[in-house]
């Protein structure tokens, strides 16, 4: 089969690969969509930063070069022995976190940050290939109410969902979110589900419109004066939680200097830089910082649930579908212009 290969910094490869065969307690899953996520770029231009190197994964036994792609959906073709539960022909969104259920951190139910965590795509293969094989465990049965192409984008709505579950937000709140790419619009989706008022910041107007359209209270361009502008908008005391899905150097200071005095900010931006901070701005403050990372236990089935019912819609998210064999010209390389139009690329094998 081919598959997209991650060999280094600023070096992936389309390879003609073996295709694998499932064995006791796993499925073989034919892709049919895996999106291109912002961290996929970020590995490629500036890492390994999460793909496993210098020795391999605990859970999986593998490092680089590995397949790239954490945000895939497919039909069940194979199981190995001991699968029941899962069925070929079953379309399911693989749950890209495996965790090992017997440390610290699991036994208290915080599996996002399983020491030996191993994420497909990045410390196992991922799906930028024709099949991958999976724990029939970690996968998650879609409702015919979710289609093949918007199933690709339940992986970053499991992203939201954290964000909210980690964020204590109760209705009424608001809720300013930084960064309306992909995961920042269907965080503000999230947020705006549980009752809160949400505010989209960004400095791209195509953004902004979209977040307006998918349902946001308010939209601020940062490229203003965003920190009056929110506190014009909260009666001069700021937001409630400010969430940071940007991702660049500046935006998590900004996140926690506008969020105000007693509140909370949620970064879930994976940084490439290193942000330099004035601490004195949490502690005077007494602001609570929390990350939020990778799913948890129900994360999943309840993105799910939110984009079959409508209460997230990601269909306006999907900018281009493009085939495999072009998945670095036109996909990775479309996503590292300074001006892309996209929000994700859907590649099919």
């Amino acid at each position: 089969m081919q598959a997209l290969r991650y060999h280094g910094n600023k070096d992936i490869r389309l390879e003609d690969i073996p295709a694998p065969e499932p064995g006791p307690g796993e499925v073989r899953v034919r892709v049919t969509h895996t999106g291109i996520c912002a961290t996929d770029i970020e590995e490629w231009q500036f890492g390994p930063l999460w793909v496993q190197h210098g020795g391999p994964n605990p859970l999986t036994g593998r490092q680089a070069p590995l397949t790239l792609g954490h945000e895939l959906t497919g039909h069940v073709e194979g199981a190995g022995s001991g699968v029941e539960d899962v069925q070929p022909g079953d379309r399911i969104a693989i749950n890209n976190v495996l965790t090992c259920s017997t440390c610290f951190w699991c036994q208290r139910g915080q599996q996002a940050v399983c020491p030996s965590m191993a994420v497909a795509g990045l410390s196992a293969d991922g799906g930028l290939a024709e099949f991958i094989v999976w724990p029939a465990g970690h996968v998650e049965k879609l409702p015919d109410s979710v289609s093949d192409e918007e199933a690709a984008l339940v992986e970053p709505t499991t992203v939201a969902v954290r964000a909210v579950r980690n964020s204590g937000v109760k209705a009424g709140d608001t809720v300013a979110v930084v960064g309306a790419g992909t995961v920042g619009l269907l965080t503000a989706q999230a947020f705006r589900a549980t009752g809160a008022t949400v505010i989209a910041v960004d400095i791209r107007e195509q953004s902004l419109a979209t977040a307006k359209s998918l349902g946001a209270d308010h939209t601020v361009n940062a490229a203003g004066n965003a920190a009056q502008e929110l506190l014009d908008l909260t009666d001069g005391i700021g937001p409630d939680i400010v969430v940071e899905t940007a991702g660049v150097a500046q935006t998590p200071i900004d996140a926690i200097n506008w969020t105000r005095r007693g509140g909370t900010t949620v970064l879930v931006g994976i940084y490439s830089a290193t942000p330099e901070m004035n601490f004195n701005e949490i502690v005077g403050f007494e602001r609570k910082v929390v990350g939020s990372v990778a799913a948890g236990p129900g994360d999943m089935a309840a993105a799910v649930s939110m984009i079959g019912s409508g209460r997230i819609r990601v269909r306006d998210l999907i900018s281009a579908k493009v085939p495999l064999e072009r998945a670095t010209e036109d996909g990775f390389n479309r996503m590292l212009q300074p001006e892309k139009d996209v929000f994700r690329i859907l590649i099919t094998p």
